[in-house]
């Protein structure tokens, strides 16, 4: 048996913002699962408190919606009218189903629609189905290809969805070969888990360095940051390779996360951003707003 990794590949107040050459607003959608605790840090729900920053800048049109909206707020109608959705969700992600997971990541394909994915969001339904169509668009491009084998092949999601890896599981996603006598080769494609071995909320500060000072993302943004109340993540993050990693968080214990990653996903792109937790402020922080404020004109001006 053959094992290959898939591996392709401060509060807000008068900042400076991002200037992007856009002719018409952009819109962008923030969707708030809106869990009771949030009120700890924002009264108004963190949803409602991204989006009323996000209404500041006026080449953004922003909506807010929630999960318990009609429609769970992602009509037909509303999706239509999104260029960009900011999604926050927690401990209810089962409740979108997956149709309207593959839903999103379609528009995504078509260059219709981009996706900012905030903390644990890791494990929200668009979020998972973006990862998952990633690994086939890589596995279809790097094994079927050849005219000299027929491969027959199956696509294994993970056995519990919202059961994090050990920190000795093997990583995912990942493509295990079986070579036959006759030439056909059996591919088990095991779809990324979108979730890591490790975290803590305790609240403890951590070390964000830029990596992509140039990138759109990173308009304005230090090349150095510190956030002082956050949720620790550690790798192995259980995705794709990201097309770009622009941010990187350390703790002073010792531990990391790629945290600003994007992914291209047909004409469309996939962004995740990891700092966050329901009841510490870091979106009434200056820069994790600026990071999305950046993003979402970035994004939105590429489907324009």
């Amino acid at each position: 048996m053959l094992v290959f990794a898939l591996t392709f590949g401060v509060r807000y107040g008068g900042a400076l913002r991002a200037e992007f050459p856009l002719s018409q607003k952009i819109n962008v959608l923030v969707w708030d699962e809106q869990q009771p605790k949030q009120k700890e840090a924002y009264p108004s729900f963190l949803g409602n408190t991204i989006a009323d920053y996000l209404r500041r800048n006026p080449k953004l049109s922003v909506k807010s919606v929630r999960l318990d909206d009609p429609e769970n707020g992602l009509s037909p109608k509303i999706l239509d009218w999104s260029d960009v959705i900011v999604w926050w969700g927690h401990v209810r992600h089962a409740e979108i189903p997956k149709e309207k997971g593959v839903e999103i990541v379609q528009r995504i394909k078509a260059g219709e629609l981009a996706l900012i994915a905030l903390h644990s969001a890791h494990w929200s339904t668009p979020f998972v189905e973006a990862m998952n169509e990633k690994t086939r668009i890589a596995f279809e491009k790097n094994f079927l290809t050849s005219e000299d084998a027929e491969v027959e092949y199956k696509f294994l999601p993970p056995p519990d969805r919202f059961s994090a890896p050990k920190r000795n599981s093997i990583l995912t996603p990942r493509v295990q070969l079986r070579k036959f006598p006759d030439g056909k080769i059996s591919a088990s494609v095991h779809l990324p888990n979108c979730c890591f071995p490790a975290y803590r909320a305790d609240g403890k500060p951590s070390y964000i360095t830029t990596l992509l000072p140039k990138h759109p993302s990173a308009s304005g943004i230090p090349a150095k940051f510190t956030l002082p109340n956050t949720e620790m993540y550690d790798e192995p993050f259980h995705v794709p390779e990201p097309d770009e990693v622009i941010f990187e968080e350390r703790w002073s214990t010792g531990e990391w996360f790629r945290s600003g990653c994007v992914w291209n996903i047909g004409k469309g792109k996939v962004f995740y951003f990891r700092p966050g937790h329901e009841t510490y402020k870091v979106y009434l922080e200056l820069v994790p707003l600026k990071i999305i404020e950046n993003t979402a004109l970035w994004l939105g001006s590429g489907l324009k």
